[in-house]
């Protein structure tokens, strides 16, 4: 993978974007063989077009690349990304001035993002990608850690389930705090019930692969944020076992761990003033003898009874208990994130990452900073009306409430009986690009992590 910025060097190519209302502005001031090379060739500076144009030594002389007009540039993101791969080999240098809608930071990191490729399972290595001099006024440094962090989301939910397990999970969250130093502490196996952790034991009681509690802390000042990631390393379903086609990507339901390991990544990478928290229910769903059934009540870490109508609705199980064990330190934020329901894949689709939060102050502040760094996101409410849906009468709490409808709410309400004092924001995100587009290939992707980064200090003051 290639996801750093090349060296400076005085022999970097021009590389122009151009948006197509400015062509003929653009071309104008390129030498008059260069010119007359874009119209030959009919360069129309289309949304991922490229040029190379070539010098008097048969080498590129500079590259343009389409931006599209504005209407092009809505229906995707990181214009610059989709010509990384279709230009020549070689050292490019960023001019913007024929493309002012663009900002320099955002093409930067999408240039960064179309490096990522995941090759550990083929025979052949990644091919060679051109490099890019980081932009005047783009930090090197924020952005190379952002597209660390996300690689690492990547290439987590890519990896399958037979090499990514409970203990590959944890292993990779070791690996993150030895390259920090953080402290790491993990409760496995029936050592969840000593510690009260009952509901990620059931859960994950039926797999050969041991279920556990990651728990990782790093720095001792600044405001308590806490991650919660969801950990389902594989989800059979358990006794309402999936259907075959329903079960193909279940690698992924991990993918909540995967965004919060990226984005601890992020954040130590760039020595944000926090205290930071990361605490992962790791288990794999499964059938056998043991597994938990439906209309089974398990009492959570928080007292909490509830009563499971669908073994297939488990990640919120094991979210509860790492969440009340969030709360228990009173931090000043805790954000959850999990690849949760279809239902809010029905609603917003694979390429938004709906948002849950009490806070007024904080969801303004993340859908600015989603604007502002292309990682959408969308809010979906709190309904309190709904509380109803979720108490089935015979216990506290119904984990799967009949009906269908309003089911990423449903589950996000029930989540929030487990942070009920904490300031407390939670993600139902996909985590899986299905098709590729710029900057995004098809497979695991991260979801909300930089939006989230973005506004974290205005969220903690910091």
């Amino acid at each position: 993978m290639s996801m750093t910025f090349a060296p400076a060097t005085p022999d970097a190519v021009p590389l122009f974007c151009i948006e197509a209302p400015a062509l003929d502005a653009a071309l104008a001031v390129l030498p008059d063989a260069a010119q007359a090379w874009a119209k030959t060739t009919g360069f129309k500076a289309s949304l991922g077009e490229t040029l190379a144009i070539p010098g008097v030594n048969g080498a590129v002389a500079c590259a343009l690349v389409g931006c599209g007009a504005d209407k092009d540039r809505r229906r995707t993101r990181f214009a610059l990304a989709a010509a990384r791969a279709r230009l020549p080999l070689g050292t490019y240098a960023l001019d913007l001035a024929h493309a002012p809608a663009l900002d320099a930071e955002v093409e930067a990191l999408g240039w960064l993002l179309a490096g990522y490729s995941f090759r550990h399972y083929r025979s052949s290595d990644a091919p060679e990608r051109a490099g890019l001099v980081v932009p005047e006024g783009v930090d090197a440094h924020r952005l190379e850690a952002i597209a660390a962090g996300e690689a690492l989301t990547r290439t987590l939910i890519n990896t399958p389930s037979n090499d990514m397990g409970p203990d590959e999970l944890e292993a990779a969250a070791r690996a993150l705090a030895t390259e920090y130093g953080a402290t790491i502490d993990v409760t496995k196996g029936d050592a969840l019930l000593a510690e009260n952790f009952p509901l990620i034991h059931a859960v994950g009681r039926a797999s050969t692969r041991a279920p556990r509690l990651i728990d990782l802390q790093a720095g001792t000042q600044g405001p308590k944020l806490t991650l919660v990631g969801k950990g389902v390393c594989f989800d059979t379903g358990g006794l309402n076992l999936k259907p075959g086609g329903s079960m193909g990507l279940m690698k992924k339901d991990m993918g909540g761990a995967a965004n919060v390991l990226g984005l601890a990544h992020m954040i130590l990478a760039l020595k944000l003033p926090v205290q930071l928290r990361v605490l992962i229910p790791a288990v794999e769903n499964s059938v056998s003898g043991n597994a938990f059934r439906p209309g089974d009540i398990l009492t959570a870490r928080n007292g909490l009874t509830v009563e499971i109508n669908n073994t297939d609705a488990e990640g919120r199980l094991v979210l509860a208990d790492a969440l009340a064990l969030a709360c228990e330190d009173a931090p000043d934020l805790v954000i959850s994130m999990a690849t949760l329901t279809g239902a809010a894949r029905v609603a917003v689709g694979p390429d938004l990452a709906p948002f849950y939060t009490d806070a007024e102050a904080d969801a303004a502040a993340l859908s600015t900073a989603a604007n502002a760094v292309a990682d959408p996101v969308w809010r979906l409410p709190f309904w309190d009306p709904y509380e109803a849906m979720i108490e089935p009468g015979i216990a506290d709490l119904d984990n799967a409430p009949k009906g269908g409808f309003a089911g990423s709410i449903t589950a996000a309400l029930f989540l929030r009986r487990f942070a009920p004092e904490a300031r407390y924001m939670h993600f139902d995100v996909y985590g899986w690009q299905p098709s590729a587009a710029p900057a995004r290939p098809k497979g695991g992707v991260g979801q909300g992590t930089r939006a989230l980064l973005h506004a974290l200090p205005q969220m903690l003051d910091l």
